[in-house]
């Protein structure tokens, strides 16, 4: 009789077996197969500086405009060199045909063809124009430094942008990882409450810590996905690209006990102070150059020319040379007007160079002391997540035991995930500090 029924039972799961073959499960429902993640270009933070400096609009801005400022270099000491002219006239002309309104030299025309040249030399206006050459100067120097500051500004924002990422990508890892351990727990906790070995309160306990975690890892997507969108645009980049970041090695390098030789580096490295200086100096020269508007203004020309086809009261060639002084008299207080303005000027830039210096010196303190607090904190976000998981162990242990409650297991949870939060968040933003540190103080690339 046994034999009989194990030999039923075979045939039964043979003819089971063959309809299964026979009629497999439609594809509506098999079981989804999750997507495979998309690896993106490789990318490290060498890379992006180097992309950002040669596709940030920015940078191209600041080059045009160093290169503009030069070319008023040479405007200005155009006025210091010889202009020379070439002219030819063609004059047909009613014999005796006079001027009779509207000038006071010659009104004769004379009918005639003729071919000349003209060149006229500044003497000297007493240095107004030396002035305004060098003011020139020193404003195309501070439009290089500008152009210095830029490229810091766009590293600095290139780097901090990077290093978000980094930490937006390690704190979606940190997410997962939650989500993966408490979906593991409310498997376990409903096995057993399907067992009568727990109840529904720690059910539902679960599922609500289940819940927490997958807001925790939406926000952290979507704060994963602004990172990435902000690094694509700094990089020039019109959408936002996948990008697989290569985490710099970390250089955990203690700040210096006193701000105050930051601060001196500072003052001295600064592009935004050095081209401040210069614009003062600019300035300076400027004003110069506006109260040499009153001193004389000596010339020498010279002309010489051909008139082949002319009135017989006209020679066939004609020359001249003379010198011209300009003495201002009076314009309506023009240039005095003129000085002054430059004069203000001056002063309205040396306050904000003496602004700037306050505000860098404060900015240098402010982030040195955001250093210091971020170095130290690395320390104590690392034994907070020491202890939040020795912690999560003994709660872990005691409510397998059944020595604790869900609520002490879940309390613990929630500690430890705060706890990795917190300890990765302060070891990226230590490095985003020192590269802000050294941004402030001059050292950046």
């Amino acid at each position: 009789m046994r034999r009989r029924m194990t030999m039923l039972a075979l045939f039964l799961a043979l003819w089971v077996g063959k309809c299964l073959a026979q009629n497999p499960m439609p594809p509506a429902q098999q079981e989804p197969t999750a997507p495979a993640k998309t690896v993106g270009k490789r990318l490290t933070l060498q890379e992006a500086e180097a992309v950002a400096l040669q596709e940030n609009p920015q940078i191209t801005v600041g080059k045009l405009r160093a290169l503009q400022a030069h070319e008023f270099v040479r405007e200005a000491r155009s006025a210091l060199l010889p202009t020379a002219n070439l002219s030819m006239t063609g004059v047909e002309s009613r014999a005796g045909s006079r001027i009779a309104a509207g000038y006071l030299n010659n009104p004769v025309v004379y009918p005639r063809a003729a071919v000349g040249a003209s060149v006229s030399q500044l003497i000297t206006d007493f240095g107004r124009t030396n002035n305004l050459v060098s003011s020139s100067e020193f404003q195309a120097k501070a439009e290089d430094e500008n152009a210095i500051a830029t490229r810091q500004q766009i590293v600095l924002a290139v780097d901090e942008a990077f290093y978000n990422s980094l930490e937006s990508q390690a704190l979606l890892e940190v997410a997962e990882q939650t989500v993966k351990a408490r979906q593991l727990l409310v498997d376990q906790v409903k096995a057993l409450t399907d067992a009568k070995l727990k109840s529904d309160l720690d059910l539902s306990f679960s599922n609500v810590d289940l819940a927490r975690a997958k807001l925790l890892q939406l926000d952290s997507q979507s704060n994963y996905e602004a990172s990435l969108s902000t690094l694509s645009a700094i990089l020039g980049f019109s959408d936002r690209q996948d990008f697989a970041l290569v985490e710099p090695s970390p250089q955990t390098v203690a700040p210096t006990a006193d701000a105050a030789p930051l601060i001196q580096q500072a003052l001295q490295l600064r592009p935004e102070v050095r081209a401040l200086q210069d614009e003062v100096a600019s300035a300076t020269k400027f004003g110069k150059a506006e109260h040499a508007l009153w001193w004389p203004t000596v010339n020498a020309t010279g002309v010489v020319g051909l008139a082949p086809v002319r009135a017989p009261q006209i020679d066939n060639w004609y020359g001249a040379a003379g010198i011209n002084i300009n003495i201002p008299v009076f314009n309506g207080f023009l240039f005095n007007a003129r000085a002054k303005s430059a004069d203000l000027e001056t002063r309205a830039k040396q306050q904000r160079l003496l602004d700037l210096q306050n505000n860098i010196a404060r900015d240098v303190r402010n982030a040195w002391l955001e250093t210091q607090k971020a170095y130290q904190r690395l320390s104590l976000t690392q034994q907070l997540r020491e202890q939040a998981s020795l912690a999560l162990e003994l709660a872990q242990a005691r409510y397998k035991l059944g020595l604790g409650s869900i609520v002490e297991y879940s309390q613990a949870d929630l500690q430890k995930t705060e706890a990795d939060l917190q300890d990765t968040d302060a070891r990226y933003q230590y490095q985003v500090m020192q590269i802000v540190l050294g941004y402030e103080t001059g050292m950046s690339p």
